[in-house]
């Protein structure tokens, strides 16, 4: 038995080692990390890295660093739950993508390691094949193309494996409640990718179920387990359950996409074939030549029972309709297409795949599934050929590398008790799976990005960011320049940008009608770069754009306490960007004229909502009259085009209502008081009513003196609290400069915690008759909730396991036999 154990433990590793040494070494001969790596992943992992060194300024539950204070333990599960990723922390914090990279190559392994053990449970087979058949799935296009640079969705490739897993377990009725773990485990992970494994390996338990012949008490047997533990095991990851759904809720909703057009069948198919790039939006499911010939063998071997070939290629032909069409496309994503693409989950596919391919393996395929599998592949290509996705090196792998394959595949049939013959064809078609998956990869990696963004400049923004920390009194915001969307968790600042899927809407809008734009319909914001913007977040330090090397220069600015008071009897007004901060501001600070028409395109005023200016070269020309000498700034909010005026012109690329464009500076107000401004749309465009605001700067100044005065004379910041002390007897209303999502309850002066009252969108705190301090404090909506089923499974799970161990333990004869049998 132990030697068995040693046996398997030496399959998996040896499947683990080549399908990370495969995707290692096409990464390094192509010289870059996996696509998506940089802007997406790396931020997360910077900032778990603060969190596990103490460097952050918040926790698990929230996040001091992005959107000017976020929620955060719904991204922590959604991005940083891989269990890889923690290790991150023993690495330099500057050696972000070695840190991803790692954390790929390590998941890739156990995803490999699993299923090259789940091939060994699904059906008996030479172990070194089934090496060759698992690198297929942990190096399938899905990996190379999508999961490499996505840690958090690479995790489902270790979730499809474990979840076969336990399946296999219910088959043979034992290890219940180590399989609600593995369930657990798997959904803690990552739900979304959790939730798809968990569909196909349900596919997979009922294949194996009603493909072999079973007593029917056995079958209700295996499905009661699988369903039990199955429920177990997601009731046990409620708090990650529970606050990612309650955090979907509150979270902006995604930006709508185009209906998916038809990709027609020459491009699936396309998808099949090796090396293939540059046909989406369609499927990832390439799992090498020898996966393909396999499982287009399989019809036609012979050898698998004509019902065990019927359910496996019934499943496989459901799974791949669901792919092609719309609406089981839709399902597959929870009713809405993700901005991320509508294929991102096709990983299960590539397992079924695999499994079904090694069914025909382990079944060693005669000559006629051979020739089968090689003709139904020629009719696969022969379709695909048309798609310029389909390239020279596809017709190279398909060509030799399916010939050898053939060939070793041929040996293994005709001389499998010869055991020379055997070992040849076993590292003919391991070299031949590694040689694909490595061809692949270096042709799904792609060339090095021109763009990327240089390590040194990033350790010299962190250090920039630091140097302007003054946090919690005041703000050090990375922005506006900008390596990634996440800049403010890179550098360790205390910014307004922040992408997520679960951003809530409460703070997007926000910083949207606060003029800080977004983009991917407000799951991705910026900071605020106007000085009032600046002012309102209590912002005393950022980054504006420079010259390169490093890119940009630090720059300081006086700033009010990020707590402030209104007075009692403050007026909200939301006619325009410029009227939203002055009320939040407390003061007015800018003049706002309305600007008139004066040459080209002659634009349509809809009222309070705004002008339309016609497109084309000819720009349309706008006046306004402001204070001589303040600075004027345009907000074109989803204007498209060229904006020049005051000696600046910029590009406005918004598009309504996915990109929303920030304020921007114009210039000096000259002498005679006249902004004028030149607007050259690419196509009809909306901008706001009132788009020119001119700030006066002395006004500004004495503004934030008098904030200064009134605010918070001290601030101190926990993970997720905030607490301020105010001058004595203070009234009004305190305002905190964070989004007032849920989950915050606040309190006066020690008094009953009550949720706060939002101002415009910010944390505000009556003050009633007089205050002299406010505290403030988070807790993710739904915690309480998961944390309360999750420790009720607990305590089931703590029982059955109780029960299980005792019901195993040999039972002592009565004392009446036991001295029988010792006087006798």
């Amino acid at each position: 038995m132990r030697a068995e154990r040693r046996r398997e433990v030496l399959v998996c590793g040896a499947a683990a080692g080549l399908a990370m040494g495969g995707f290692a070494l096409a990464a390094g001969l192509r010289g870059r990390w996996p696509a998506g790596a940089g802007p997406v992943a790396v931020p997360y992992h910077a900032h778990l890295w603060d969190l596990l060194h103490g460097q952050a300024t918040g926790d698990l539950l929230f996040n001091w660093n992005s959107g000017y204070g976020v929620p955060f333990l719904a991204d922590f599960f959604a991005y940083l739950m891989n269990p890889f990723s923690w290790p991150t922390a023993l690495l330099p914090r500057d050696q972000g993508q070695l840190a991803v990279f790692l954390v790929t190559l390590a998941t890739i392994g156990l995803g490999t390691a699993l299923m090259a053990h789940l091939l060994g449970r699904l059906h008996p087979g030479p172990r070194w094949l089934r090496v060759s058949a698992a690198v297929g799935y942990g190096l399938c296009a899905w990996v190379l193309d999508v999961g490499g640079g996505a840690p958090m969705w690479l995790w489902g490739l270790v979730s499809l494996p474990l979840l076969g897993l336990v399946g296999d377990w219910c088959l043979h009725e034992r290890r219940w409640v180590l399989g609600a773990l593995c369930v657990a485990l798997a959904w803690a992970g990552n739900l979304y990718t959790a939730a798809l494994a968990t569909l196909i390996a349900g596919l997979l338990f009922a294949v194996r179920l009603f493909a072999t012949p079973r007593p029917f008490r056995h079958r209700v047997r295996a499905t009661g387990r699988a369903v039990t533990l199955t429920a177990a095991g997601v009731l046990l990851a409620s708090p990650v359950l529970f606050v990612a759904v309650r955090a979907a809720r509150g979270a902006q909703p995604e930006s709508p996409l185009q209906p998916l057009g038809p990709s027609g069948l020459d491009g699936h198919l396309a998808q099949l074939l090796p090396a293939t790039t540059g046909g989406r939006p369609l499927p990832d499911v390439a799992i090498g030549v020898l996966g393909l010939l396999l499982v287009c063998g399989l019809p036609f071997n012979r050898r698998v029972r004509v019902r065990e070939r019927a359910a496996w290629c019934t499943a496989l032909l459901l799974v791949v309709l669901s792919f092609v069409w719309t609406p089981t496309v839709l399902v597959w994503h929870g009713l809405a297409i993700p901005a991320g693409g509508p294929y991102r989950v096709s990983f299960v596919l590539s397992g079924l795949l695999v499994l079904a391919g090694w069914v025909s393996l382990a079944h060693r395929p005669d000559w006629p599934a051979l020739l089968g599998g090689a003709a139904l592949t020629a009719v696969i290509a022969a379709l695909a050929a048309a798609r310029g996705s389909v390239h020279a090196s596809t017709w190279v792998l398909l060509g030799a590398g399916g010939a050898v394959l053939l060939a070793a595949l041929a040996v293994l049939d005709r001389w499998h008790t010869d055991r020379r013959a055997n070992t040849l064809a076993t590292w003919v078609l391991g070299g031949a799976v590694l040689g694909n998956a490595v061809w692949s990869g270096y042709a799904a990696l792609g060339a090095p990005p021109d763009d990327s963004v240089s390590p040194a400049a990033v350790r010299a923004g962190h250090a920039a960011v630091r140097t302007g920390a003054d946090w919690p009194d005041r703000r050090s915001d990375p922005g506006p320049h900008a390596f990634t969307p996440n800049d403010p968790l890179l550098l360790n600042g205390q910014g307004g940008g922040y992408s997520s899927g679960y951003l809530p809407t409460v703070a997007a809008l926000l910083l949207h009608d606060l003029g800080a734009g977004w983009t991917a319909g407000g799951r991705q914001t910026g900071g605020v770069t106007d000085p009032v913007g600046q002012a309102l977040f209590g912002v005393g330090a950022h980054l504006d754009d420079g010259p390169s090397p490093p890119g940009f220069t630090p720059v300081r600015a006086p700033a009010p306490p990020l707590v402030t008071v209104l007075p009692p009897g403050f007026r909200t007004a939301t006619s325009s960007v410029w009227s939203r901060q002055e009320s939040l501001l407390g003061s007015q600070v800018y003049d706002v004229p309305l600007p008139v028409p004066a040459g080209g395109p002659a634009p349509t005023l809809h009222g309070t909502s705004g002008w339309s200016v016609p497109g084309g070269a000819e720009g349309t020309v706008f006046t306004a009259t402001c204070t001589p000498g303040s600075t004027a700034y345009f907000h074109g909010l989803w204007y498209r085009g060229t904006v020049s005026g005051l000696d600046t012109s910029y590009r406005s690329e918004g598009e309504q209502p996915t990109t929303a464009v920030a304020v921007h500076r114009l210039g000096t107000v000259p002498a005679d008081g006249t902004v004028s401004v030149t607007l050259r749309s690419d196509v009809v465009s909306q901008i706001p009513a009132r788009p020119i605001g001119c700030l006066r700067a002395d006004a500004l100044a004495a503004a934030v003196t008098r904030l200064t005065a009134t605010g918070a004379t001290r601030v101190e910041a926990g993970g997720h609290t905030l607490t301020a002390a105010l001058p004595p007897g203070s009234t009004g209303t305190a305002l905190l400069s964070v989004p007032a999502t849920e989950g915050w309850t606040c309190a006066t002066d020690g008094g009953v915690r009550a949720a706060p009252t939002p101002v415009l969108g910010m944390i505000g705190v009556p003050l009633g008759g007089g205050a002299d301090r406010v505290s403030c404090g988070f807790r993710p909506p739904g915690l309480t909730e998961g944390l309360t089923v999750a420790s009720g499974t607990a305590a089931v799970l703590a029982l059955v396991a109780v029960f299980a161990r005792l019901s195993r333990r040999p039972t002592r004869p009565p004392r009446r036999e036991r001295r029988a049998a010792a006087q006798g």
